[in-house]
């Protein structure tokens, strides 16, 4: 078995520390180091989007990714998208959209979406269901989802932020 190892990661603009194997994916250093569970573990293959994490403000599945490789990046979990509990524009949109049921996937839709939306701020349908491809919902085929996106993106734009 590897030996563990101490990592310093910050998370949610807290810095935090812990020990994990070398071989520890970064989704379970969250869930079941730091207690963070907002990342979910859908599909064991990278397949689906449920783990999203931020890493330096850009989408990253965090089941492909090892804890240690997160030293010196910045990590922000669904748990801290919304400082002092006020929902953030994208949060909102979801809600007023419907762009959520069960809300297993919208986690990691919601910040895809704010990667996307960082980047492309008034992106077109096909835009935002390109940016959305990696991220799998049961629920809600998708288009309340988009219309979330595009919600939230018009809110950004008009200055409303969290």
């Amino acid at each position: 078995m590897p030996s563990s190892r101490t990592v310093g990661l910050v998370v949610n603009g807290e810095s935090r520390s812990l020990d994990v194997e070398p071989r520890t994916l970064l989704v379970h250093a969250l869930r079941d180091g730091l207690g963070l569970t907002g990342a979910h573990i859908g599909c064991d293959t990278s397949q689906c989007g449920a783990c999203t994490v931020l890493v330096d403000g850009r989408a990253v599945k965090s089941c492909t990714m090892l804890a240690v490789q997160a030293e010196d990046v910045e990590v922000t979990t669904i748990e801290g998208f919304a400082p002092d509990g006020v929902q953030h524009p994208i949060q909102r949109a979801f809600v007023e959209q419907h762009g959520l049921q069960c809300g297993f996937c919208t986690p990691g839709m919601i910040l895809t979406a704010s990667d996307l939306l960082s980047r492309e701020p008034d992106p077109d349908d096909a835009t935002i269901r390109r940016a959305l491809k990696g991220n799998f919902c049961r629920c809600t085929g998708y288009q309340s989802i988009v219309d979330s996106v595009r919600t939230a993106a018009a809110a950004l734009r008009e200055g409303d932020a969290a």
